[in-house]
């Protein structure tokens, strides 16, 4: 390999002197041509040795970079999805709770309301029960009342006819025969 060098450089030694000799850019010169390659594989070489490896350790960096922040942007998306989705959900179940306790809260109203009418319902009951009642022992006491008036009537009115003044026994046997007669119930209905 060495060799083939060696002539390759004597060679590219040669073509350039006679390249001199005739001065043209645009003229294809063998040796000014070798050179040229010769420098570029050097260079190559050099860059590939030294550069390359450093400048594609940063493009992997950058690229490893760049993968993990497209990562961590799904990650991201996909927390951001899951947030959406649990807020959602608690948001239905809030609406869900919501209603259930308002429901809870028209059936209580409802209890309540219920409640009140048989409270008042029962009072109303024993409020008539008490005035029926007491109607019941006002006729009572009106329709004794008016027994004894018209007994104590029948009594003056029989005094007055008769002229004389009766005994208990005459008192009792009349007084019974008028009240079986009189019916009580019918004054106090007339009255």
């Amino acid at each position: 390999m060495r060799d083939q060098l060696l002539q390759a450089f004597l060679f590219a030694q040669e073509t350039t002197t006679t390249a001199e000799d005739e001065g043209s850019l645009i003229d294809v010169v063998p040796g000014l041509m070798v050179w040229t390659i010769l420098t570029f594989l050097i260079v190559l070489w050099a860059l590939r040795r030294f550069a390359f490896g450093r400048i594609q350790g940063l493009i992997d960096k950058r690229r490893d970079r760049i993968r993990e922040a497209l990562d961590e942007a799904d990650k991201a998306r996909s927390e951001a999805r899951e947030l959406r989705e649990l807020v959602k959900k608690e948001r239905e179940e809030a609406l869900a709770d919501r209603e259930k306790i308002l429901d809870e809260s028209r059936r209580q109203a409802q209890r309540q309301l219920d409640q009140a009418r048989e409270r008042a319902d029962a009072d109303l009951k024993e409020r008539l029960e008490k005035n029926l009642e007491e109607l019941e022992a006002e006729n009572a006491r009106l329709r004794e009342q008016i027994r004894r008036d018209v007994v104590e009537l029948t009594l003056l009115a029989s005094e007055k006819v008769t002229g004389k003044v009766l005994d208990e026994e005459d008192q009792r046997r009349l007084i019974d025969e008028t009240i079986a007669e009189v019916d009580v119930k019918q004054i106090a209905s007339e009255n």
